[in-house]
């Protein structure tokens, strides 16, 4: 997971900063905090109205539970989030040997019910704008599970 940046399919991040990772004494449970940083073409009467620029940054936690091999990543912007928030859901958890399930949800809301209509317009640009990127990081991250696959598959056969 901590392999998905940098990703040449995924270049809309240029940054990445790990916070904090801990190991929990009692679970094992891995949880690794970072921070984001983006840069995306943002439409101008969004940086007009809103301020802002075309960089952004998320907060991204993760947790990884090696016994059960599930993971789990949650992320919620921080640029402009006094205006609208996106929160993500990722979770990858073994299907079988060689399978994989993922599932991916997001909450975006615009927060300004005085600017009705720049807040549907704002909601639209970051529904628009994460199902682009989720498509990409998702291609991105079976890139990297299908490398960490091959790399175990070669060093099974060659030990």
């Amino acid at each position: 997971m901590w392999h998905k940046y940098p990703n040449p399919k995924c270049s809309h991040v240029v940054s990445i900063d790990v916070v904090d990772r801990s190991i929990d004494p009692k679970t094992g449970i891995i949880r690794t905090e970072r921070v984001l940083g983006c840069k995306q073409k943002t439409p101008t009467w969004i940086v007009k109205l809103f301020g802002g620029s075309e960089d952004a940054f998320v907060r991204e936690i993760s947790f990884v539970d090696p016994s059960t091999q599930n993971a789990t990543i949650t992320s919620v912007n921080l640029s402009l989030s006094q205006f609208a928030t996106c929160f993500e859901r990722i979770q990858y958890s073994p299907m079988s040997h060689s399978r994989t399930s993922f599932s991916q949800t997001a909450e975006i809301q615009a927060r300004m019910a005085v600017w009705r209509a720049a807040a549907d317009g704002l909601e639209r640009w970051l529904v628009q704008r994460f199902e682009q990127n989720a498509q990409l990081g998702k291609s991105a991250f079976t890139d990297v599970l299908r490398t960490l696959w091959e790399e175990r598959q070669m060093q099974g056969v060659h030990p």
